[in-house]
């Protein structure tokens, strides 16, 4: 007869086995979701668009950002982290993104949302390079899973242009 020990030993390396299984379940059933997100976003205006003391292009936007969500979310998404960046190329550098805004939705009944709001954040160029400048809003989200491994996916929306003259 094995002692109390032994056997408590075996239903602890039983259940943990069992648990580590369930997650790795878990896991890959999140990869049969297909998730399609849909946003737009429009500038409703331009409230400044200067050029600092130090030389750097300063531009302060009213956006309406709206996006559905909810395909994002399954049973084993904990939250989904959401930004937007505006995206544009320099003769100095090829890709610079400027964070304008996020958002942490935590819920699935909370990802189709329509907002209205100034930039959160600073639209700074390091330099003159934003008169005139085409450039594309990108909405990125990190999807932060309860168990196994988190993922990130963007979608990106073209189109948008700077005025040519500060205001």
């Amino acid at each position: 007869m094995h002692s109390f020990g032994f056997r408590a030993n075996a239903l602890l390396t039983f259940s943990l086995t069992i648990l580590a299984l369930m997650c790795a379940i878990a896991s890959i059933s999140d990869n049969l979701n297909s998730p399609s997100p849909t946003a737009t976003v429009q500038i409703l205006n331009v409230n400044r668009f200067q050029k600092k003391s130090t030389g750097d292009d300063e531009v302060g936007f009213t956006l309406d950002i709206s996006a559905d969500l909810q395909s994002l979310f399954t049973w084993n998404t904990k939250q989904v982290f959401v930004f937007l960046a505006a995206e544009y190329s320099t003769p100095k550098n090829s890709l610079n993104q400027v964070s304008l805004w996020d958002r942490i939705i935590p819920a699935r009944e909370d990802a189709k949302f329509s907002t209205r709001i100034k930039n959160k954040y600073r639209f700074i160029d390091q330099g003159s390079n934003l008169r005139g400048r085409d450039f594309n809003m990108t909405l990125h989200w990190h999807v932060m899973p309860k168990t196994g491994k988190m993922f990130a996916d963007k979608l990106v929306l073209p189109g948008y242009r700077l005025p040519e003259s500060y205001r």
